[in-house]
């Protein structure tokens, strides 16, 4: 008699529980769905899921999921929804939106807490997520090294040095003994080290062999673990410019704290480093870029120059334009988010509410027709050449890999230096051959699979072998 009465009341609990659940379920379902609309246009939204099981559908894809949804908007603005209404906001690819969202109406969009959270054991109150004074006494006091002045003497000494002694003894090496090198994990280190030398007057030295201790971030080890190390080396140098009386070449006159020194390591570090690496395999895939870009390099440099000087790169135009392109078709930054403070209406009627997020992206920008014609997703350097080849540059609006307006990034003159050098240095002595181009069943190279990261890094690296060119 107990077993039967146990048997039937677990039958009773396994009926139950899902009818209650799909009870629920539809009742929120139904409150959701007569919840006031608000006109946006907000794809495969579920009442109660939101835009959940679509996006852990395309979870590997995606950016290009996101740029497929964008592409079908007729305003280039979509609605996203999380599960239960727990967070709702827009992304957009229309320049005139990213324009209200970065300049004109830049007070009421800002990075706001839930962006700092989600960055708070990386980036902490750095400037990359402080809002207000906080942000602009930072941004002020970085400014005003960002000179002309300042950049000259990064190429001719610090990048020269990192050039000369460093990255292009590795690659020599990797290039007498015939196999393959991640360049990727090479150029995050000649990255790190510039930006830690020109910042804070300190050189890590994480190119030379063995030195792994701090490029070691990823998903290999966990974050907090990775931060242990980092904290420890931003508060050493902290440390070290308390003890220095002189200023030696730093563009950073001023002691840091560790959110501010962490801030831009990281910043200086993930985002050349990808540019280049996405450069370089773009140019493995397009051979005739290749050869124009070295063809201007040797015009510019008929004495095979260890380093160009800052000059020398300026009158680049061509690999100017093509390291453009491949920051448009691969922005280092894919997407990048705001958090509206006051309730709003988009200038293509897109409403948004206070509290919501707001995103522009790059990455799908780049992949619209509207901005980019027809062969928006081909690498064409020419795009950016007038027909006596000088280059033209690109409103900020609609080619945001900089950003835009009051947070326009300070290193972007710098960060195409250090680009332009280490291409010009790089393609002048080697042939940079992808270890594996994969094929699509189509014929067409694949693209290599991108992390989900900040930044748009390969994963598994850019294997690849390195031939040295006849003199």
């Amino acid at each position: 008699m107990e077993a039967t009465t146990t048997v039937s009341s677990s039958f009773h609990v396994i009926v139950l529980i899902p009818i209650s659940i799909l009870f629920i379920y539809h009742l929120l379902r139904r409150c959701y769905s007569t919840a006031k609309p608000t006109g946006n246009y907000c794809p495969f939204a579920d009442p109660l899921l939101g835009n959940l099981i679509p996006y852990l559908r395309n979870q590997r894809r995606f950016l290009d999921w996101a740029a497929d949804l964008l592409s079908r908007s007729p305003t280039g603005t979509i609605e996203l929804r999380g599960p239960l209404g727990i967070f709702r906001g827009v992304a957009t690819v229309r320049p005139l939106v990213v324009d209200h969202l970065l300049r004109s109406n830049f007070s009421n969009y800002v990075k706001g807490d839930r962006t700092r959270a989600a960055l708070s054991d990386l980036l902490g109150h750095g400037i990359f997520s402080a809002d207000g004074h906080l942000w602009s006494l930072q941004r002020k006091t970085a400014s005003r090294e960002f000179t002309t002045r300042s950049l000259k003497s990064f190429v001719s000494d610090v990048v020269r040095f990192q050039l000369r002694d460093r990255l292009l003894p590795r690659l020599s090496v990797a290039s007498d003994e015939g196999g393959t090198v991640d360049l990727q994990d090479l150029l995050r280190r000649f990255a790190f080290d510039n930006i830690c030398t020109i910042a804070f007057g300190t050189d890590p030295a994480s190119l030379r062999p063995g030195s792994g201790r701090f490029l070691n971030v990823g998903s290999e080890r966990k974050l907090r673990n990775v931060m242990k190390t980092i904290d420890e080396y931003a508060m050493n140098i902290i440390e070290l410019k308390e003890q220095q009386g002189t200023k030696k070449l730093d563009l950073l006159s001023r002691k840091f704290l560790r959110d501010i020194v962490i801030s831009f390591i990281l910043a200086g570090k993930d985002t050349t480093s990808a540019g280049l690496t996405w450069f370089f395999w773009l140019l493995a895939v397009h051979p005739r870029s290749e050869q124009r870009i070295y063809e201007e390099i040797t015009k510019h440099d008929e004495e095979a120059a260890q380093v160009m000087g800052y000059e020398e790169l300026k009158g680049m135009k061509y690999l100017h334009a093509a390291i453009t392109e491949a920051l448009r078709v691969y922005p280092p930054v894919p997407i990048d988010s705001r958090v509206a403070v006051a309730d709003d209406v988009l200038p293509d009627g897109t409403c948004v509410k206070a509290g919501w997020f707001a995103d522009y992206c790059p990455y799908a920008m780049a992949r619209d027709e509207g901005l980019w014609g027809t062969d928006c997703r081909d690498f064409k350097p020419e795009r950016w050449l007038d027909e006596k080849g000088e280059f033209v540059g690109m409103d900020a609006a609609r080619f945001p890999v900089f950003n835009a307006g009051p947070r326009t990034c300070m290193g972007k003159e710098m960060a195409y230096v250090q680009m332009k050098a280490v291409a010009a240095a790089v393609i002048r002595r080697f042939r940079v051959e992808v270890a594996a181009l994969e094929h699509s069943g189509g014929g067409e190279v694949s693209v290599p699979e991108h992390e989900m990261s900040i930044t748009l890094r390969m994963k598994g690296g850019l294997p690849v072998r390195l031939k040295r060119r006849m003199k």
